[in-house]
């Protein structure tokens, strides 16, 4: 009869490996394990001779997961029984007890990984920008700025910025977090939302990326795959209020100015880009619009639900759902829970004298701490 031989090799995240071996018996006294609380726990168990075996990891009597690997996180600190079983033409089991301890964790951003804006009149001022910054100390100041719950802008479409956390946002029961903004009743800036956890186990936003699905994503205006080359200036325009400022094309064959206006003297292009450079994403289309007639009060009317700076912070409609997370080919997934963010500005519209839409961040907050 063909027997199966563990090798369980137990890894998580920040916690130092425990290697143990199991065999044939289920009557065996249980292996143990600690870790922390929103981290990852990776088992991956070494079986010999279990082709075509199915397995099952079984926590507390609830199948969590049918992979032969398991990645796995805790939310809640408290002692767990974690029961791995494989099942051919003989089943054999292992049993890990799992002690998850509390640990102290931000409620918000810790880390910064890429910040890239495109052309706006916050550009160069949130944060401040010299000739002599780089795109890495351009990093280094909005990852300050946001540490501390400060706002920056990421221009018009297509600005992202990439940022994590010192935790893993654990995928619960209802609405997860709020990117935070500057979102009025009148006027939204709506941001695309991506999301990552890390399947590598580096630390470093190199996986694959997920979009949040929201209100917008099934609309035929909307458009995947959507880029736009922004073109520097030849130099900054003696008129204030300058309607053909800085120059765009798109992968649609259309093109246009993104216009200066009064209010904001400094230059919008990013002082540490070259003469031009093309950013791409989820493109949604804008409504903004006149309510004076004349020109004087412009609204922007936010999405129904899924995106950042589209509603107020403190407005149920901000919060988002992990669940609603979709990969490249729309297919819904289910996240156990998250590590990394990116968000893009997702219009390209401008409202009179209020300038362009560019969705501005000022933070984070994880409602399931």
């Amino acid at each position: 009869m063909r027997k199966y031989i563990f090798t369980l090799l137990v890894t998580a995240t920040l916690i130092a490996c425990i290697a143990c071996s199991k065999n044939d018996s289920p009557d065996d006294d249980a292996d143990t394990l600690t870790v922390e609380k929103m981290s990852w726990v990776r088992i991956t168990p070494q079986v010999t001779g279990d082709e075509g075996a199915t397995y099952s990891w079984i926590l507390d009597g609830e199948v969590i997961s049918t992979d032969r690997e398991l990645l796995h996180v805790f939310a809640v600190p408290g002692v767990y029984t974690l029961h791995f079983k494989v099942k051919g033409r003989q089943e054999v089991a292992s049993t890990t007890v799992v002690t998850v301890t509390d640990k102290t964790c931000t409620n918000g951003i810790t880390r910064v990984f890429e910040y890239l804006p495109a052309p706006g009149q916050f550009i160069n001022t949130l944060p401040e920008a010299t000739a002599g910054d780089t795109p890495e100390t351009m990093r280094q100041k909005a990852e300050e700025m946001l540490k501390n719950k400060y706002m920056i802008s990421l221009g018009g479409f297509g600005g992202y910025i990439i940022f994590g956390f010192d935790h893993t946002v654990v995928n619960r029961e209802g609405n997860d977090f709020v990117i935070l903004g500057n979102a009025n009743n009148t006027w939204a800036e709506p941001g695309v939302i991506m999301v990552s956890y890390d399947a590598n186990g580096n630390g470093l936003p190199d996986d694959e990326w997920f979009e949040i699905a929201g209100s917008e994503y099934h609309k035929p205006t909307t458009i995947r795959d959507y880029e736009i080359t922004w073109y520097k200036p030849a130099s900054e325009p003696d008129n204030p209020s300058e309607p053909n400022y800085i120059r765009w094309t798109d992968n649609h064959g259309q093109s246009g100015w993104l216009s200066k206006n009064s209010y904001h003297t400094q230059s919008y292009y990013p002082l540490w880009k070259g003469d031009s450079y093309t950013l791409a994403g989820t493109f949604m289309e804008a409504n903004p619009y006149d309510t004076s007639g004349n020109g004087t009060i412009w609204v922007n009317p936010a999405y129904d639900w899924g995106y950042a700076d589209n509603w107020a912070n403190n407005n149920e409609k901000a919060q988002i759902d992990i669940d609603w997370a979709v990969d490249k080919n729309g297919t819904p997934v289910r996240l156990k829970g998250l590590d990394f963010i990116k968000v893009h500005t997702g219009n390209r519209a401008e409202g009179g004298w209020l300038g362009e839409v560019s969705t501005e961040i000022s933070g984070f907050t994880d409602l399931n701490f």
